[in-house]
């Protein structure tokens, strides 16, 4: 079945041919590749969070491409991608590709050698004459799966930046930063968190606050619920401003949800209005700031907490220009609510 006949049903949640399946690698790709460049471009985050927004959105991009060779030539498993609200795979894909490298040595050990590999190809091309058997394509996709696929670049469900100093610009003097992918909703998140340090070494508290993090930021929640808590559990740490990052949804062809972007896209592609390989990535950034301190706590035990503003909220959509007169024209009530009027990436090429 070609891609022209996409049925996805939301319940199963998986592309029914090989063909859709890589049309939705290369989709993914392409815009996340896209929204890098976007981002950065129009200043969305400093040079310093961009930088840090790459490194994620890098192992982000290389555990999908880890997908698209595990997957390429095997009929028995099917990927599963997640259809409502979101537009990445299951976070249980990447639990099967974290889990799966966990035997990478025991693997590598019963596959043949690519040299021999090599032989046998050419040998059937050759000299039989005769096509390579997708049970031997799939034989050779694990041998480049399991000697070029690093567990330690597989995006986990938590991944903790390193504590690194701001730019003197800054007022505060230490950032970190964290990524995460939310299994509820099945997207990643990328977070800042400027802060001061009243120490002498920030080393001897940042295990600790590595653990808070992980514990108490590593899911979707209210910004300030977050601030307070990680505020009230790291007694030597004054967090000061929290910036969380939330890619997606990926509005596109596989998408089945009641989003209005989602709805205004599929209904082009099905009036053949649009190309089948339209898209468009919704972003939000919310930032929390400290706007002071109080101490709480009993006369022995006073703990300094930060008195945080109401939440700051930017909404961002990224998109081609022919998908941007659409929505203008089909999703006036979503545009008008930006922070800026959609951002222009380019159009993927579908051959």
């Amino acid at each position: 079945m070609s891609i022209n006949h996409i049925v996805t049903p939301l319940d199963s949640a998986q592309l029914d041919s090989k063909e859709q399946y890589m049309f939705y690698h290369k989709m993914i790709d392409f815009a996340l590749k896209e929204l890098i460049v976007a981002v950065q471009r129009h200043e969305l985050c400093n040079y310093r969070e961009v930088e840090l927004f790459k490194q994620y959105s890098d192992l982000l991009l290389y555990s999908i491409e880890a997908m698209r060779i595990k997957y390429m030539y095997d009929d028995e498993d099917n990927m599963k991608i997640d259809l409502t609200e979101s537009g990445f795979p299951n976070y249980l894909e990447f639990r099967y590709l974290f889990n799966d490298l966990e035997l990478r040595k025991t693997f590598i050990s019963k596959l043949k050698s690519t040299d021999e590999v090599k032989t046998e190809f050419l040998d059937t091309l050759f000299r039989k004459k005769e096509a390579i058997k997708r049970d031997k394509l799939f034989e050779a996709a694990s041998i480049v799966y399991y000697t070029t696929v690093r567990q330690k670049y597989i995006f986990n469900r938590f991944v903790q930046g390193k504590i690194i100093h701001t730019p003197k610009e800054v007022p505060s003097e230490l950032l970190t930063s964290w990524s995460f992918y939310d299994v509820a909703n099945n997207r990643p998140y990328i977070c800042f968190m400027y802060f001061d340090y009243k120490g002498k070494r920030i080393d001897d508290h940042k295990q600790e606050l590595y653990d808070v993090l992980k514990v108490t930021a590593d899911r979707e929640m209210s910004l300030d619920t977050m601030a307070y808590t990680i505020d009230r559990k790291l007694p030597e740490i004054h967090p000061r401003h929290i910036k969380r990052i939330d890619l997606g949804p990926i509005h596109n062809v596989f998408a089945k949800d009641e989003n209005k972007i989602t709805h205004a896209v599929l209904e082009g592609i099905s009036r053949k209005e649009l190309p089948l390989e339209s898209y468009v990535v919704s972003l939000k950034i919310d930032e929390i700031f400290s706007n002071g301190e109080f101490r709480d706590g009993s006369f022995f035990n006073k703990q300094t907490l930060q008195k945080w503003s109401d939440i700051v909220k930017h909404r961002y959509v990224f998109a081609p220009h022919r998908m941007i007169q659409m929505l203008y024209n089909k999703t006036p009530e979503v545009i008008n609510k930006l922070a800026k009027p959609p951002i222009q990436v380019a159009d993927l090429k579908n051959n």
